[in-house]
């Protein structure tokens, strides 16, 4: 196991605890050999996945805190930490790279606190396994609590577990019982989705290039949540849509593969780095959107006067339905970005709501299970919107709210979302 792994590992998530990047800025080091590109990418999630339970027993392990400046040096020792209690890593590799990669850190003072550490926990393991401290922000419990008084601690649980690895077939390429069947062949094992039609979930996750039928369009990677929009939007042909804050284009792609006889799909994001994915997965599948990168907001940027039929907000939110599956949510996400998102998310509303054709449909989702983010926003919107009106989701899954439906995150099934639909009079 080599040092350098941990010491690219430290410094990234050093950076992290900083609160100056996510995992998703996490480099893709193609000078590292395909395993070490594995172990980078498995110590920084399972890391940020387990680092407030691991703080807390940081506070009793460590003589004194460290400064704010080796940030770098507590990441290194967070590693550690990780690897004896969450891999199947040997102790003594765990820790003899994990000690030499604060040479790489340039601080080899540093050597013997992480050692003796470490090493602290090595001997009190079957002690720290017991000991299990909350492991999320206390902020986020809090809010979890209030919302959901019943259901938090299953939330919780829910969140520090693994993803599912799940996916959505191309109803234009194949049906779902023969891919499944497709997949069994192949030596997978899987099985049909409860609430997503077009959905299977496997029992582990793999490179997308190994499934059957990828790169042919037959399949792609979507959450089971995620694949209900498209029902909820009652799509039908000419129609014209719109899809907000659109990437990384899975709802986008899935409109299309529902129901080919659109009129016109446009999928609108405020990053043009991020709409590069949207183009991708798009060509990938052979389908055709109208893509524009704007703030959704600002209507004379983007719209042409012409209204939509149907519209996807697929809301910005602080994403804490899917903290499994980004664990950096938890040590970046802050209590006062709540109100700042929920404004956000009222904004988008009442600027859209104006491309809207009477009689059309919006469909307002988040990958949120805060109330103050969901039902409150709509609530709001709908208090000051005179022509606007809330239609009830039939549907037997997820709880139902005032307004909408919110699923929260079931281990081994779909992610925490939120979903409201609203009719223009």
């Amino acid at each position: 196991m080599s040092a350098s792994v941990r010491t690219l590992a430290a410094r990234f998530l050093a950076d992290v605890i900083r609160g100056d990047k996510s995992l998703a800025a996490l480099p893709a080091n193609p000078n590292l050999n395909p395993q070490d590109r594995a172990l980078l990418q498995e110590l920084c999630f399972g890391t940020c996945r387990f680092y407030f339970r691991q703080e807390a027993m940081l506070r009793d392990l460590l003589p004194k805190p460290l400064k704010a400046k080796d940030a770098d040096v507590l990441a290194l020792l967070h590693l550690g930490i990780y690897q004896l209690l969450h891999t199947r890593i040997p102790d003594h590799a765990a820790i003899g790279a994990t000690v030499e990669a604060a040479n790489g850190l340039k601080k080899p003072w540093a050597k013997g606190l992480v050692n003796g550490v470490l090493r602290n926990v090595q001997r009190r393991l079957p002690e720290l396994q017991q000991v299990e401290p909350p492991n999320h922000p206390p902020w986020l419990i809090d809010k979890l609590q209030q919302a959901w008084p019943d259901s938090w601690q299953t939330v919780l649980a829910a969140n520090d577990q693994r993803p599912p690895f799940t996916l959505r077939v191309n109803r234009r390429r194949a049906n779902r019982d023969t891919y499944l069947a497709q997949l069994r062949a192949g030596g997978f094992v899987g099985e049909c989705c409860e609430l997503a039609a077009d959905g299977i979930t496997l029992d582990r996750a793999c490179p997308v290039g190994e499934l059957p039928g990828f790169e042919d369009a037959m399949v792609s990677v979507q959450d089971e949540a995620a694949q209900l929009a498209a029902d909820l939007l009652q799509l039908a042909p000419a129609l014209r849509v719109l899809d907000t804050c659109c990437a990384p284009g899975g709802k986008t792609c899935h409109m299309l593969e529902r129901e080919p006889a659109l009129q016109e799909v446009v999928a609108l994001d405020v990053e043009a780095a991020r709409m590069a994915r949207v183009e991708q997965n798009l060509e990938r599948l052979g389908l055709k959107a109208t893509l524009k990168v704007a703030d959704a907001t600002r209507l004379s940027d983007w719209w042409d006067q012409v209204p939509f039929d149907r519209i996807l907000l697929d809301a910005p939110c602080s994403a804490t339905g899917v903290i499994r599956r980004h664990p950096d949510i938890k040590l970046l996400r802050r209590a006062n970005d709540i109100d700042k998102l929920a404004n956000l998310q009222r904004q988008l509303l009442t600027e859209l709501w104006q491309t809207l054709k009477p009689g059309g449909l919006l469909v307002y989702a988040t990958c949120s299970v805060l109330s103050q983010e969901n039902e409150e926003t709509v609530a709001g919107f709908l208090a000051e919107q005179n022509d606007a009106e809330h239609e009830p989701i039939n549907a037997l899954w997820g709880h139902a709210r005032q307004y909408g439906r919110q699923l929260l995150p079931r281990d081994g099934g779909h992610d925490g979302f939120y979903y409201a639909l609203l009719r223009r009079r």
